[in-house]
């Protein structure tokens, strides 16, 4: 187990860290953004909604049912945490400030110029950088009692988030970046939603150390699955649409998940290997 704590660690610290990578692809795109935003949108969805059903679901029955006199009971404590996660985010989602897309801030694509109402736009900006910070907290939990249990386990989910927050990166400084002109503050907003995550680890870790039991490390799966599928649905792919007509999105839906299928599949792989 203490081996795996730093592990869990560094895992987690890298997969937050990775929103500043999302940042950072903002600068090189600029004016092409709109239909990049999209399509990131989608990527992050599909990766995460992959992710859940045919990774997470499944480690988390198999946890849950590991430490059950009938293991037929584990899919109901899954199916009930799976939804008790999607119950809990939608709680968050009511509680904070909504952003919509660039209908409330105004951005109309007139001859490739971008005529902008800024403080619109910070708002925007700023609510989405609060809101992904919200959502950051649980994943860092996630990442590292995942990367805890199964170091394996961890480096897919660490993969997954870092993958789905490198487009949360783009989405909080785009809008900020464009409302300021100033790339560092783009930046700073972006980088700091993505340090909830480590905080979430180490909040995780003191706090839930010694009632991590396999079962408990199952329902906070399955929960975390629910909450990656409601953002995907409630947030991700909406956006997605409004930033661009649903076909990039749709196309990033769809290599999210296949890059999912082949990273999974290949992390199968060499834990069957590592295994024999």
């Amino acid at each position: 187990m203490e081996e795996n704590v730093q592990i869990a660690f560094i895992l987690t610290i890298l997969a937050g860290l990775s929103t500043g990578i999302g940042s950072l692809i903002a600068f090189f795109i600029k004016d092409k953004s709109i239909k990049f935003l999209a399509f990131s949108m989608g990527l992050a969805a599909g990766v995460m909604l992959y992710l859940s059903f045919m990774e997470m679901l499944p480690h988390a029955m198999h946890s849950i049912g590991a430490t059950l006199a009938h293991e037929h009971d584990a899919s109901w404590y899954a199916i009930i945490a799976f939804f008790s996660g999607m119950l809990l985010v939608g709680a968050i989602d009511r509680l904070t400030p909504h952003h919509h897309g660039p209908q409330e801030a105004d951005v109309t694509l007139e001859d490739g110029d971008t005529v902008i109402n800024n403080k619109k736009l910070m708002r925007v900006g700023t609510m989405t950088a609060i809101a992904l910070a919200i959502h950051n907290f649980p994943e860092g939990i996630a990442t590292f009692v995942s990367a805890l249990e199964d170091p394996h386990l961890g480096i897919t989910i660490a993969i997954a988030i870092a993958l789905h927050n490198i487009p949360e990166g783009i989405g909080v400084s785009m809008p900020i970046y464009y409302a300021t002109g100033s790339r560092k503050k783009a930046f700073m907003y972006s980088f700091l939603s993505g340090l909830v995550e480590p905080l979430g680890a180490i909040l995780g870790y003191f706090l839930f150390m010694p009632y991590l039991t396999p079962f408990v490390m199952g329902m906070l799966i399955a929960g975390v699955a629910g909450i990656m599928v409601f953002i995907s649905l409630d947030q991700l792919l909406p956006a997605a649409h409004e930033y661009d007509d649903h076909r990039m999105s749709i196309y990033g839906v769809v290599l999210g998940m296949f890059a999912m299928a082949v990273s999974l599949a290949l992390l199968v792989g060499h834990h069957a290997h590592h295994v024999h």
